[in-house]
Order: structure tokens, then C-alpha cells, then sequence
């Protein structure tokens, strides 16, 4: 059988056991943005385990694709992967263990039809009940082995949770490919057994303490490798002679012209990069992008790892985009995503590859030296330091660096390593001034712990009645009771309508006020305390009128014309990565914002420049959505809910268990997590207008825009300007292009006029100054000041008079532009007696305030004092008399 035949009979076997087949989920986990990548088919049925969402039906059965970073350095061995296929049955409260086990040997005995001789079974220690139902079914007990917690136990995902043993199916490849110990089973380290099935039993629940107790309702995980059982049902030992790899291997050794099987070396690293290609090509299909963290640095990871084993078998130039087509030509059928995402696919490998294959000759190099240094020092590791400047400065990761290392039984210092990757983190943090020029800047220090908590009303009011309960002196630091005019405050209220900043929207302005006091608020920060969900509105600003104390009953009002606007403009936010998504593609996601009452910047992950047309249609999309007039509505949920229903959130923010999702149309075409304030229909927008779009880094993309007033705004000063030069230059603004167009023109044939002038003029200069050489100890000497000339026509007149006097120092000076320039010529006679054009014109220029240099046979200088030109030149025959 073949790799699709068996993926087809494990899903069809299951179907007629009542199971719902469920497509595989992305790689990208819907249900945890702090989740890195999708591990295991359970992921997407968690869930339905934790009691969080209804199941489409209690058994479900999926081929599940997945990515595990932990075996990236076994990977070219015969077992270990990062990129494979998870074949799974699920039970959500329905079967359990006796139903788990017969039909999973009965896909394997009776479908698969694997020599049941070669399977062996574990069972957790003291599994009795598993125990029973593998001999009910005429299991051998001489081959079923008993393993602890390490091998034959699922724990809780974190410290607690759901957990249960499991019982692990095996295949004996026999004693050869063994140890040849004589106890030899399942559990030994060695190459012999290969697991094929593992039942998971989930039938406890784990508390913080340890203690277990039984769950009401148990549950079926279970998940078969694709491509260990593909090699055992093609009767190999290894993934990589299977049809899932054959065709990648062919391809790698097409591009590199080597042959699978005759060096052990080659062979593994063919491997390495068929095994990479796969992961590459699927990460980016659903939506992966590169970068230096997160999921984005498992991808260049990988990729510049298949890119350095490219190099060592010989690959002239970027290779992998056409092994990533093999990929897709293989595997597209089963996952249309590879298809729909190939031209995507195609152009994030050409770009990362070449970028990375630029320096990776120098990285290789560098890190040998290192390694040759360190041999030589005695030492058998290199230093943390040495790891992080190759990773810094040629993108050469240190895992690479570690490859190269250990070929020569030497390792690398990754603390060191780290240590100084959080010096740079540090250095980053320090400058990294995103929203200080609008936001708290100084005064998060300020209000990071003020143990209050605020109620927050804002969404619906913007002028309330509340109470003061906390006064902090801004100067000290200090609680304080009360505060007098002229005395800047931080204070809390009972329940504020003013947004503390969060979440890349800037805080609210405005007034607090008394029956005889009055605070001007200039800026409003967020202070957690407690939990996510909780914590003080800390309003900052200065007591401008009378006393406040703590107990004051006051009124707290928002500057409205501010909060309106920079509602429109977080909003506007919303629609634009809606847009942005529909134009660019899904793999667009926010990386950060800034929303602030002028305009808003949207970062987000994207590999290319946008084109000029696709941002124009990204700004049509979201000003068609705002004249469409959409209902903006916002409601508390339930956070696993809401990403189940597929909201956008963003990756590794953390949120509490009730979060607010902001949906924009019915149905929506917007629906993202957000504690933010908007408007009520994206009509009050008015207008969008994107004023720039560029890179912030490796795929990464900035937007900055403007809305509303600050849009009415822009587009007035750019009109005025357009206005302005249509007067200028005597045209109406619908003609200014054309106008400028043809000016241009006549611009560049009056300068190409001027040129051939100054040519002309430098021709005759020449035939004047070759009657004013000197002799200066046996050497012609030329040291002249010349009409007003250009830097270039300066240049050609010390080139003519070198070709005419044959040997000379020739230095010319004229005055451009209000300021003196010389240039410098020694013939290359003189040049080999010990004269240098850079070291006279410097001299030279000096006498004017000013510098240059250049190569001995001609140099060029400036200088700042136009009045001792002529004095500069006089000193030359000196120099070359004392040179």
C-alpha cells in the first residue's frame, strides 16, 4: 500500500465505526494563540475534552498535519521528523478503552494486514483493564510489556488537567536491526521497534497537588504516525525509502547530482533536506512567515538549515524552491492549501534563500576559524559571544553553528549565547520609544502597582459621576490624601469613563472636577492588579483649581472631540487588516499598532513591498466598508468560544477566560479580540486615507494612516500643495503631471547644453594654463586658479593636462557655489618618486579650512574660506619642493 491508500483506509475504517471524518486543522493553532504550533491531532479536539465547545459528534477521526521543534536535530535518522502526519480516532465521552483496542487492532491485523508476529504492545504498569482487553482479543501477554510513567503515561498539558495511560502498538523490524541484548523489547533505545499507534486513555483529572481522580466521562486520543506506518507497510526500516520521500530524495540528488546511498554523510544530509521541505513548504502554506521569534523562527530555522545542507552536497545557488514544488506536486491533492498558497510558497523560499545564501560562505568560514582558534586555545566549546555575532550579523542560528562545532567534537556555549541575546533585548527595550510620543512614556514606571481596582464605563459613557480612592503624588511617588492647585497627580476613581492606555491604543484626556477643584487630565495609563481582567485606571495630570482629596465625590468627563477620534481611527484598524487579509493573503497578521487621535500605524507580517495597486485596492476595500455605513457591535465571550468561532487574536497576548470580540458587519467582515473603543458604524469613520507603506524589518510591513478630521486635514494640505505648485509653474492642478513632466525635460536638455559648454570652456582653459607651468627642481609644476567650474569639469581639466604635459603636479582651483574646490594631479612617474595627489591636495585645501584626499595619482578636496584660494595655491611649489 501507499502512503494515500493507507490514509484513505485508517479515515474510511473509522467512518463506518461512526465517526465524523474532520479535515486537518493549520498548523497554526485556532484554539491557543500562546500554543506555537499544532503537535498532535488532539489539539483541535482539546476543546471538546475540556468541556469548552460541543462536539460535532462524540467520535472523530482526523489525519491531522503537525510540527514538533523538538527532534530538529535527530531529524535525518530513520524515525524522527518535525513535519509529519498524524493519523487519530477521538471519543468524546463515548468509547473507551475496550473499543479503542480492538479496533485498533483490528485496522492493523485485518486492514493493514502487518505480520502480526512483528507487533508488540505497551501497557502502563498497573493498566490491568488495558491488560485484559489486549489478551480478550487474543493478544499474546509473552509480548505485551509493562513501562512507567516516562514512556506509557500522558500528563496534564501544564500542572494540571485531564491524564491517563496509554497503551503504545510497535513493530519489531528484528534482532539485526537491534542491539542484540538479550532483553531487548519495546522501551530500548536502540533501532529495533519502531512505534506505530499510540491510544491515549484520558481517564483523570490531576490537581496542582499530584492527586488524580476519575473523570466523570473519559476520553479516546489516539494517533498513528503516517510515515512510520507507510515504512513498515513498504517493508523499509527507514521514512525516508518510503513513496512520502522517494520523490524529494530524486529531486535533491537532480539538483545536486549525488546518489542516494553511496556516502553515509550525503545520504543524511539528503535526508535532512527532504525531511526540511516538507515542514518549509507546509509552514508557509498556512501562513508562517520568517522571522527572529516565534513560529517565524522555527521556519528560518529549518530552512537555512536545509540551505547549509544544500551547500555541503554541492547546490550551486537557491535550490530549495523547487523541492518545495515536489513537495507541493506530491501532497497538494490531500492539502489544497499547497496549491491554493503556491505562488506565496515560491516567493517567501526564493527571497529567504537567497538573502541567507549570500552570507552563508562567509558564516561557514567564520565559524571554522572559530572552531580552528578554539582547538587551538585547548578549548572545546566556543564562546557565547563568538555563537552570537555569526547569529547577529550573517543570520548564521546556532544551532548551525553547533553542526559545524560538533564535526569537530567541540560544542557551543548557548548561555553565553542567550546572555548576550538579552543584552540585545535590553538595547532593544531602551530604544524602542513605539508609543511614548503619544502614550505614557515614563509613567507606566509610575502606576505599575497601585493596588486598586477600577470599574470601567467608557464604552457607553463619556461624563460620570464617581469617587476618588487613590491620590498619588507624581513628583514622590507617593500615596498621598489630597493635592492643592499646581500639583501634578496620578489618581484612581471608583469607575472612570477615561480608556487607560492598552493594547496600542493611546489613554484618554480630559477634566476632573469638584464642586471647588479641577484636575486637567493629559494622559490615562492602566495599572493590572489582581488578574488580566482587573486592575486601576490611573488618571494623570495636574490639579489646576482649589483641593482633591481622597473620598471627593467628582465628576470625570473625556475631551469627546479626542476619544471620537481616535475611535474612528482604531476602528479603521480593524478594517484595514480585513483588507489587508483579503488582498495579501491569510498568512497577514497584526504585529503591533499605534491608534492615537491623528492617525493610527498598523504593523503586520507580510514578506514584500505592497504594489502600488494592491494598496490602492486594500484603501478602496476599507472606504467601500465605511460608505456601506456597517454596524460596529461588540460582546463578551468566552475565549476559547470566540476563537472557535475563528476571531482574530492576537499571538502570545494573554487574555483572561471572558474576552471582548468587536465585530464589524453582519455577517461580520471583521471579528477580532479587543478591549479598545470604537464607533457605532464604520459610516462615522468618514474616510480612510494610508499615507505611507513600508518595511520595518524581515517580514515585517507598516501602514500609517489617516481618518476622519486628520483625513479632511491631509488631503486639504496636500491639495494646497498641489495647488500651490500648479500656480508655480503656470498650469492647472488636473496638468501639473504633464507640466512637471515636460519641465523635466527641459531641465535635463539645458543641463546636457551647460555640460558640453563647460567641456568647451574646459578645452580652452587647458590651452591657457599650459603656458603657466614652473619648474620646480627638475619638476613641472601647475598651480592655478580657474573660472567657476563643477567638480566633474574640475576633474577633466586635470585629466587633459595630464595627457598634454605628459609628467607634471598639477593642482586646480576654482570656487563653486561659494565655496573653494581643488583637485590634484601627479603623473605616474612622479608618483613612483615619492609624491602623493591625496597628500598635497589635503594640504592644500587646509590653508582654506577644509579637507579631502584621494588616490596618489588624483585627489580632490574642499574647503570653507573662498578668500584664501589663491594663498592655498602658493603653497604648492613648497610642497612639492619639500616632498
Amino acid at each position: 500500500m501507499n502512503s494515500d491508500e493507507i490514509r484513505e483506509a485508517f479515515l474510511r475504517f473509522f467512518e463506518r465505526k461512526e465517526h465524523l471524518i474532520i479535515p486537518s486543522s493549520s498548523l497554526v493553532p485556532r484554539g491557543d494563540p500562546t500554543l506555537l504550533l499544532t503537535t498532535a491531532g488532539m489539539v483541535q479536539i482539546k476543546p471538546y475534552f475540556l468541556g469548552l465547545a460541543m462536539p460535532p459528534s462524540p467520535r472523530l477521526a482526523s489525519c491531522q498535519k503537525c510540527f514538533r521543534t523538538t527532534d530538529v536535530d535527530s531529524v535525518g535518522d530513520p524515525k524522527h521528523l518535525t513535519f509529519f502526519e498524524m493519523l487519530g480516532n477521538f471519543s468524546v465521552g463515548d468509547y473507551f478503552k475496550k473499543e479503542a483496542i480492538a479496533w485498533a487492532w483490528e485496522f492493523v491485523a485485518e486492514h493493514l494486514n502487518i505480520n502480526t508476529e512483528r507487533l508488540w504492545v505497551t501497557i502502563y504498569l498497573d493498566d490491568d483493564e488495558s491488560f485484559s482487553y489486549w489478551r480478550e482479543i487474543g493478544f499474546p501477554e509473552s509480548r505485551i510489556v509493562r513501562l512507567g510513567e516516562k514512556d506509557n503515561f500522558w500528563g496534564p498539558a501544564g500542572d494540571s488537567g485531564p491524564c491517563g495511560p496509554c497503551s503504545e502498538i510497535h513493530y519489531d523490524f528484528g534482532k539485526e536491526a537491534g542491539c542484540g541484548k538479550p532483553d531487548c523489547r519495546p522501551g530500548c533505545d536502540c533501532s529495533r521497534f519502531s512505534e506505530i499507534w499510540n491510544l491515549v486513555f484520558t481517564q483523570y483529572n490531576q490537581d496542582l497537588d499530584g492527586k488524580r481522580t476519575s473523570l466523570p466521562k473519559p476520553n479516546i486520543d489516539t494517533g498513528m504516525g503516517l510515515e512510520r506506518t507507510t515504512a513498515v507497510m513498504q517493508g523499509v526500516a527507514s521514512v525516508y525509502d518510503t513513496d512520502l520521500f522517494i520523490p524529494l530524495r530524486d529531486k535533491i540528488c537532480d539538483l545536486t547530482g549525488m546518489k542516494y546511498g553511496n556516502d553515509k554523510t550525503a545520504d543524511h544530509a539528503i535526508r535532512i533536506i527532504a525531511e526540511h521541505s516538507r515542514g518549509i513548504t507546509f509552514l508557509i502554506a498556512d501562513g508562517v512567515l520568517p522571522s527572529n521569534e516565534g513560529r517565524g523562527y522555527v521556519l528560518r530555522r529549518v530552512l537555512r538549515r536545509a540551505c547549509f545542507f544544500g551547500e555541503k552536497l554541492g547546490a550551486e545557488g537557491p535550490f530549495l524552491n523547487e523541492i518545495a514544488q515536489t513537495v507541493i506536486a506530491k501532497m497538494g491533492h490531500v492539502y489544497p492549501e499547497l496549491v491554493k498558497n503556491q505562488n506565496l510558497i515560491q516567493e517567501v523560499v526564493e527571497i529567504e534563500e537567497e538573502k541567507f545564501t549570500s552570507t552563508l560562505d562567509t558564516g561557514i568560514n567564520l565559524v571554522e576559524k572559530a572552531v580552528d582558534e578554539a582547538v587551538k586555545q585547548g578549548r572545546n566549546y566556543i564562546a557565547g559571544e563568538e555563537v552570537f555575532k555569526f547569529w547577529d550579523t550573517y543570520g548564521f542560528h546556532p544551532e548551525l553553528t553547533a553542526e559545524i562545532a560538533q564535526e569537530r567534537g567541540l560544542v557551543v556555549d548557548l548561555e553565553g549565547f542567550e546572555a548576550e541575546m538579552e543584552k540585545q533585548r535590553d538595547r532593544a527595550r531602551a530604544g524602542h520609544k513605539f508609543a511614548s510620543d503619544k502614550g505614557i512614556g515614563e509613567d507606566k514606571a509610575l502606576v505599575k502597582y497601585i493596588p486598586e481596582i477600577t470599574d470601567f464605563v467608557g464604552y457607553d459613557k463619556l461624563k460620570i459621576n464617581s469617587r476618588v480612592s487613590y491620590i498619588l503624588d507624581q513628583e514622590s511617588g507617593r500615596s498621598i490624601k489630597s493635592a492643592s492647585k499646581g500639583r501634578k497627580v496620578a489618581v484612581v476613581l471608583e469607575e472612570t469613563p477615561f480608556y487607560g492606555e492598552m493594547g496600542g491604543q493611546v489613554g484618554d484626556t480630559g477634566k476632573i472636577t469638584a464642586a471647588s477643584s479641577q484636575i486637567d487630565i493629559t494622559n490615562t495609563a492602566w495599572s493590572p492588579y489582581g488578574s488580566l481582567d482587573e486592575g486601576a485606571i490611573v488618571h494623570l495630570g495636574q490639579v489646576v483649581k482649589g483641593t482633591i482629596s481622597v473620598g471627593d465625590s467628582v465628576d470625570a468627563e473625556v475631551d469627546v472631540g479626542r476619544r471620537l477620534d481616535i475611535a474612528r481611527n482604531h476602528t479603521a484598524t480593524h478594517l484595514l487588516q480585513a483588507a489587508l487579509r483579503q488582498v495579501l493573503g491569510s498568512h497577514v497578521c497584526q504585529r503591533g499598532s499605534l491608534v492615537h487621535p491623528e492617525g493610527f500605524r498598523f504593523d503586520f507580517s507580510h514578506l514584500t513591498a505592497i504594489s502600488k495597486q494592491q494598496l490602492d485596492d486594500i484603501q478602496h476595500i476599507v472606504n467601500e466598508r465605511i460608505r456601506q455605513n456597517l454596524p460596529v457591535k461588540s460582546k463578551f465571550v468566552p475565549y476559547k468560544q470566540t476563537i472557535e468561532d475563528g476571531a482574530i487574536a492576537l499571538f502570545e497576548e494573554k487574555y483572561g477566560e471572558m474576552v471582548r470580540v468587536l465585530e464589524i458587519g453582519k455577517p461580520p467582515v471583521s471579528a477580532e479580540l479587543c478591549g479598545g473603543t470604537h464607533v457605532n458604524s464604520t459610516g462615522e469613520i468618514g474616510l480612510l486615507v494610508i499615507t505611507s507603506e513600508s518595511s520595518i524589518g524581515t517580514g515585517l510591513r507598516r501602514i500609517e494612516a489617516v481618518t476622519g478630521r486628520g483625513a479632511e486635514d491631509f488631503l486639504q494640505k496636500r491639495l494646497g500643495a498641489l495647488e500651490a505648485a500648479a500656480e508655480e509653474i503656470r498650469s492647472s492642478p488636473a496638468e501639473v503631471a504633464d507640466k512637471v513632466k515636460a519641465l523635466l525635460a527641459e531641465l535635463a536638455s539645458e543641463r546636457k547644453r551647460s555640460a558640453s559648454l563647460e567641456r568647451e570652456l574646459s578645452r580652452n582653459t587647458v590651452e591657457i594654463l599650459l603656458d603657466k607651468t614652473e619648474q620646480v627642481s627638475g619638476i613641472t609644476v601647475l598651480a592655478a586658479r580657474v573660472p567657476p567650474s563643477s567638480m566633474p569639469a574640475l576633474r577633466e581639466m586635470g585629466d587633459l593636462l595630464r595627457d598634454r604635459l605628459k609628467s607634471a603636479v598639477i593642482v586646480l582651483g576654482t570656487v563653486h557655489d561659494g565655496k573653494p574646490n581643488f583637485v590634484a594631479v601627479v603623473t605616474p612617474d612622479l608618483v613612483d618618486g615619492g609624491l602623493h595627489a591625496g597628500d598635497i591636495v589635503k594640504q592644500v585645501a587646509a590653508v582654506t579650512g577644509g579637507s579631502g584626499g584621494g588616490k596618489a595619482t588624483m585627489a580632490q578636496a574642499g574647503g570653507k574660506n573662498k578668500n584664501k584660494l589663491d594663498e592655498a595655491l602658493r603653497t604648492v611649489k613648497q610642497l612639492v619642493q619639500k616632498a
